[in-house]
C-alpha cells in the first residue's frame, strides 16, 4: 500500500489520474473524512509519483492500531527496514482527537527507541532516512522515505540564508492613512518581517503622527507577525527567530544606525539600479555586522536620510510598489547579491 498526501480539495482528482494510470486499483480517499489523503492498494509507487496532484508518496511497511505501545513495538523491525544510514527523523502526523498521545510524543519516544537500538544519530534537516508516521484515527501507517527530500531544503551547498536576514535591522515608516487602512497593512508588514525572521523591525515616523491610526497599525502588525509564527513554530523542524519590534523616531535611529560596520540602504525611486552598485554592495556586506534597510510609506523617505545613506536603491524602476511589498521585495534582491557575494568567497 501507498500513503498518498495531496493538497486539500485534490484527492479525488489525484484518484482519477491514479486510475487512469495504474487501471482499476482500490484506492481510499479521505479515509475517515481525512482530507488530502488517499490510501492505495499497490506497490507500484513510481506509477503514483507521476501523477502531479500526489505531493508526497510513501510506501506502507506496517498497518497497525493507534496504540502507543503498539507502535514502539514495531521499532527494531522499522530499524531493520531501514538499511544503510547515519542519521535518520521521525515525522509524526497524527489525525483524530481520542488519542492518549500526542505527534510529539511519537516523535520523541520512536525516536529514542530507534536510536537506542541502531546506535544512529537523530537530524531533523538532513536525514539519511525518514520515518514517517501517518496516524488516521485508530490506524496507522508507517512508512520509510530516503532522507533526499528533505535534504532538498538544506543541502550544505546552498547559501543559509538566514544568517543574512539575522543582520538585518529594517526601517519602515508607519502607513497612516485611516485607522482600517493602517491596521490591514500593518498585519501584512508583520506577516512579512516575521517571514523572513530579520533581526528586528523599527517602526519609525517622524513628527507628529495620528495616535489612532499609529495604535491600528501596530496593533496590525502584531496580529500579522503571531499568526506568521505560529505557522512557523508548527511547520519547521528547527527554532524559529520571533522579530522584535520597536517604534523609535526615523531620524534619531538613522543617527543611531550609523556605525563603522553597519550598511544604511534607502530605497527610493531617485536611487540606482541594483546591477550598478553590485559590486559595491557586495564589498559592503563583506564587511557588515549590520544591514539596515529604510522604507518609505505613502510619502517617500526623506531626503537627508536619503543624502547620508550609504545605498539608495531603486529596486523596480518605472513602478512604485505598495508599502506591504517593501520588505520582501527588498530582502530577496539583496539577498541574491549576498549569495553571489558568499559563493565568490568561497571559490577563492
Amino acid at each position: 500500500m501507498i500513503f498518498v498526501k495531496t493538497q486539500r480539495g485534490m484527492e479525488y482528482i489525484a484518484m482519477q489520474n491514479i486510475k487512469e494510470l495504474m487501471g482499476d486499483v482500490k484506492i481510499e480517499v479521505r479515509p475517515a473524512g481525512y482530507l488530502g489523503v488517499l490510501i492505495v492498494h499497490s506497490d507500484d509507487i513510481e506509477k503514483v509519483k507521476e501523477v502531479p496532484e500526489v505531493e508526497k508518496a510513501i510506501p506502507i511497511l506496517f498497518e497497525l492500531r493507534s496504540d502507543l505501545d503498539e507502535i514502539l513495538g514495531k521499532a527494531e523491525e522499522i530499524v531493520e527496514a531501514m538499511g544503510d544510514f547515519e542519521t535518520f527523523a521521525v515525522r509524526t502526523t497524527r489525525r483524530g482527537l481520542r488519542h492518549d498521545f500526542n505527534s510529539m510524543d511519537v516523535n520523541i519516544r520512536l525516536g529514542r527507541r530507534i536510536q537506542e537500538i541502531s546506535g544512529k544519530e537523530v537530524d531533523l534537516n538532513q536525514p539519511d532516512k525518514a520515518v514517517y508516521v501517518e496516524i488516521v484515527n485508530e490506524r496507522t501507517f508507517i512508512g520509510i522515505l530516503d532522507g533526499e527530500e528533505e535534504r532538498r531544503k538544506y543541502m550544505p551547498e546552498k547559501v543559509d540564508s538566514l544568517k543574512f536576514f539575522g543582520k538585518v535591522s529594517f526601517v519602515q515608516m508607519p502607513y497612516l492613512e485611516n485607522p482600517k487602512g493602517a491596521r490591514e497593512i500593518g498585519e501584512r508588514i508583520g506577516r512579512s518581517a516575521q517571514s523572513f525572521e530579520i533581526k528586528e523591525l523599527i517602526i519609525a515616523p517622524y513628527g507628529y503622527v495620528d495616535a489612532d491610526e499609529l495604535y491600528e497599525f501596530l496593533r496590525g502588525l502584531r496580529r500579522g507577525k503571531e499568526s506568521r509564527l505560529k505557522i512557523q513554530r508548527r511547520s519547521y523542524a528547527r527554532d524559529v527567530r520571533e522579530v522584535r519590534v520597536l517604534v523609535h523616531d526615523l531620524y534619531q535611529t538613522f543617527r543611531d544606525k550609523r556605525r563603522k560596520r553597519s550598511v544604511l540602504i534607502s530605497t527610493d525611486p531617485t536611487g540606482k539600479q541594483l546591477s550598478e552598485i553590485r559590486e559595491e554592495l557586495k564589498r559592503a556586506f563583506e564587511r557588515a555586522d549590520e544591514i539596515v534597510i529604510f522604507a518609505g510609506s505613502r510619502t517617500g523617505l526623506p531626503k537627508g536620510i536619503l543624502r547620508l545613506s550609504d545605498f539608495v536603491i531603486d529596486l523596480t524602476p518605472y513602478i512604485t510598489f505598495p508599502t506591504e511589498i517593501a520588505i520582501p521585495a527588498s530582502l530577496i534582491a539583496l539577498l541574491d547579491v549576498y549569495e553571489e557575494m558568499v559563493q565568490e568567497r568561497e571559490q577563492k
